[in-house]
């Protein structure tokens, strides 16, 4: 449940399930905000945590985040002890036990089943936990529905697939949203485009939209990895500053069955070239003062790349951190996207108590 508690005229109130809607309601009665609880999530698949991370920027309380892959949760835990990480596999994991009283279900089921770069097999590769999203959103019943996949989910070849998918949803009581949000249309120097759902329960008002795209918000990769380029004294940070004026191609994590980590395809590392970054693997370190030719991304680099603040760790094993970056879920965007679910759950809050509310005249 949801309490915010306003302060007028030295009188204080507490309206159940009220946000920070309600107060910029009453602002122009001088109206404060003093507390607000933040709502309920559970994230499925939550990866190296970039989407739980940026909907946490939005106001969301984690109940519950459920990964399968060790180093993925140590990850979780390491940089948020006070979350509840249950590494597990999703298959395994129960939602019944908390139906009704979830705000926010929100996870990026794994993407090789759609990719470009992989065989896109859909629901026929073993990967695809559509279905166990689906079954956790019948079970757990929340007001609010995220999934976010790779730009080949929207493809042509999976018409059905994504049809029978929204027909699902609708059938468990959602409306439905689908778009394609760019990552650098919302302050993340990277061409990052991914597949959002969002279901809006259908007893909730539904006035969800779409965050509104700020591509100038956005910088280039020379501006946002300047300093890192430089750490070490490197005497050609300003003249490779001048060449990386383009946000960056999308990073790539791979999986554990191919090599080590590197920047991806032919095309990819052209584009990388083009900025000066040398896309063949990943270094250690920063170019060191005297060095020579095209410096290569350390971990570091691609996790600001990724929108992940710099006090985000991802353990001590390149190939292992590399896998867990360029897999991940800009912060930014999910944040983004959170503060616009936060939207329907406040008009929702008010919308739900209003018969309540406290008249603000009986207030001397």
């Amino acid at each position: 449940m949801q309490y915010a508690i306003l302060q007028y005229n030295s009188h204080f109130f507490c309206y159940l399930k009220k946000s920070s809607y309600l107060c910029r309601r009453f602002i122009n009665w001088h109206c404060e905000p003093l507390f607000i609880m933040a709502y309920t999530s559970i994230e499925i698949c939550a990866g190296a945590g970039g989407q739980a991370l940026g909907l946490e920027m939005a106001g969301f309380d984690h109940v519950v985040l459920v990964e399968y892959e060790p180093d993925y949760c140590k990850c979780l835990k390491s940089n948020r002890p006070n979350w509840n990480v249950q590494c597990m596999d999703v298959r395994k994991f129960d939602g019944k036990p908390y139906r009704r009283q979830i705000d926010l279900l929100a996870g990026g089921v794994p993407c090789p089943p759609f990719s470009v770069a992989g065989k896109q097999l859909g629901a026929d590769d073993e990967r695809d936990l559509f279905p166990q999203m689906l079954r956790l959103v019948g079970e757990i019943n929340p007001r609010v529905i995220m999934i976010e996949n790779v730009r080949g989910f929207l493809g042509k070849q999976f018409d059905n697939y994504r049809q029978s998918i929204i027909r699902r949803l609708n059938q468990l009581g959602y409306n439905v949203h689908l778009r394609l949000l760019n990552a650098s249309d919302y302050g993340v120097p990277q061409l990052r485009p991914r597949a959002i759902i969002i279901g809006v329960r259908t007893d909730i008002y539904d006035m969800f939209t779409f965050p509104s795209p700020k591509p100038t918000l956005t910088h280039d990769v020379g501006s946002t990895l300047y300093d890192l380029m430089g750490a070490n004294g490197w005497q050609g940070v300003e003249q490779w500053k001048q060449m990386a004026t383009k946000v960056a191609p999308t990073l790539v994590g791979g999986s554990k069955k191919h090599g080590g980590p590197d920047l991806g395809p032919t095309r990819a590392r052209e584009a990388w070239a083009e900025m000066g970054i040398d896309g063949r693997g990943i270094a250690n370190e920063a170019p060191a003062a005297d060095f020579e030719g095209m410096p290569r991304l350390t971990p570091r680099m691609m996790a600001r790349l990724q929108g992940f603040p710099d006090d985000w760790q991802f353990g001590d094993r390149k190939t292992t951190a590399c896998r867990m970056i360029g897999n991940a879920f800009p912060p930014p965007v999910a944040k983004a996207v959170g503060l616009q679910i936060k939207q329907v759950l406040d008009y929702a809050s008010i919308d739900s108590t209003s018969t309540t509310e406290v008249s603000l005249r009986a207030v001397g």
